[in-house]
């Protein structure tokens, strides 16, 4: 009895501090994990990553101040005797490969993009289904709650008619077993809300103590796009597919800019000075070219292509992925809609009208206490599987609009201009 009492008041307490603090609804729950998940600003950092090396990689090299003495005497006169001469030099790139530097790294920073949108939306499918998984445990908890509060009652009432005579004493322990089984219950169901609770907070940003009591209720209706409008929707716009479309683009600008190493880079250099000895001034020009004898890029034309390809069967392995989870999903929603439905429009009705009809005939004398005990326990059972029928139903649904963009809040990458 202690124990029951215990735990009903800290359901209660949970409860009734509830309007205390503003309960956390969906909307709410997605604006506060993506301005708070750690993962979610690493994929931004990444995009800043990629920007940067993208601008890096449009610079030419810096020039180079050089200073040379010739003809340096070594007994007398050092370099006032010299021939000194100070100068720069500049490496110039071959034509083309700064030009491919850059579309290579903005094909880099497209990418990144798009990753930090898909793992945008995966937050916000992870978030819809740990917040459905939250609240489906936290209308159990209600339920269970409710039902070890009638069992207390119960066992008081039988008691006291025992106490009369009016009940045989078995009546008694019958009520006071279904009091501890229901404690248990409500025990196992707070346990469930609290490792609800645990996945959900991390991807707020909170400690799952903070999480409180949560708003609105689990869909009831699936929402089944056509499939077929679906699939072109999903891969023309899923941000999977553009981040492997830019990693195949940059694919094949990085083996274009492979077959280029081997053209060498010209360096110019241009210097003046003076020759002390003969009183005479210099003029120096000079040309570097480097010979591709030995390194002619081959390893890495190799590589480029074996990335090429890489990349092109990614991008199609990944079609072939998305439109099976598309085609899956939508199975799984058509067949938890069903169970819902007939949950919602049969089986519950059925339990609770069973569950009314008994009481009355428990009040009028026509049941007994064993009759009323297991209906109430069917009633529950039922409303817990409808909850779980529920929640199925959400996290299909979470997961489909996942592969839609749906809750998307950053903008879409556009298009790059060729610098």
């Amino acid at each position: 009895m202690k124990v029951l009492c215990a735990v009903l008041v800290a359901v209660v307490v949970a409860f009734a501090d509830a309007p205390a603090q503003s309960k956390l609804d969906l909307p709410a729950a997605l604006t506060e994990a993506a301005a708070n998940n750690p993962e979610l600003r690493a994929a931004r950092a990444r995009v800043e990553a990629a920007t940067g090396r993208t601008i890096q990689s449009r610079l030419w090299p810096n020039p180079s101040l050089e200073f040379s003495a010739e003809d340096v005497p070594v007994n007398r006169g050092g370099f006032s005797q010299s021939k000194n001469l100070a100068g720069v030099a500049q490496t110039v790139p071959f034509p083309g490969k700064k030009s491919l530097d850059a579309q290579i790294g903005a094909k880099e920073t497209t990418a990144a993009e798009w990753d930090y949108l898909g793992r945008e939306l995966e937050l916000a499918r992870d978030v819809k289904v740990a917040f459905c998984r939250a609240l489906a445990a936290q209308k159990k908890l209600e339920v269970s709650a409710a039902l070890a509060d009638t069992a207390r009652s119960t066992a008081a009432a039988v008691r006291k008619r025992v106490e009369l005579g009016a009940a045989p004493e078995q009546e008694q322990l019958r009520a006071e077993i279904e009091q501890e089984r229901a404690v248990v219950e409500l025990t196992a169901v707070q346990r469930e809300q609290v490792e609800a609770q645990k996945s959900l907070a991390p991807l707020l940003g909170r400690r799952p103590e903070n999480v409180g009591v949560l708003a609105g209720e689990l869909n009831e209706q699936a929402q089944r796009p056509g499939l077929d409008q679906a699939r072109d929707q999903m891969l023309a716009r899923h941000p999977s597919i553009h981040a492997l479309l830019a990693n195949r683009e940059r694919a094949e600008l990085e083996l274009r800019r492979a077959k280029l190493d081997p053209l060498p880079d010209t360096t110019f250099g241009i210097a003046a000075g003076r020759d002390t000895g003969a009183d005479a001034t210099l003029m120096e020009f000079r040309v570097s070219l480097p010979l591709p004898l030995f390194d002619r890029s081959q390893g890495r034309q190799r590589e480029a292509r074996a990335q090429a390809d890489i990349a092109r069967n990614d991008l199609s392995a990944t079609e072939l992925r998305l439109t099976r989870n598309l085609a899956v999903l939508d199975e799984r929603l058509r067949a938890a809609g069903r169970q819902v439905e007939s949950y919602r429009t049969r089986i519950l009705p059925k339990a609770e009208g069973a569950l009314r009809l008994v009481r009355t005939g428990y009040e009028a004398g026509k049941f007994g206490l064993l009759d009323i005990l297991d209906t109430q326990r069917t009633a529950t059972e039922v409303r817990f599987a409808y909850y779980d029928k529920l929640l199925e139903l959400n996290i299909a649904q979470a997961e489909m609009e996942a592969l839609l963009m749906k809750d998307l809040r950053s903008p879409v990458p556009q298009k790059e201009t060729k610098p």
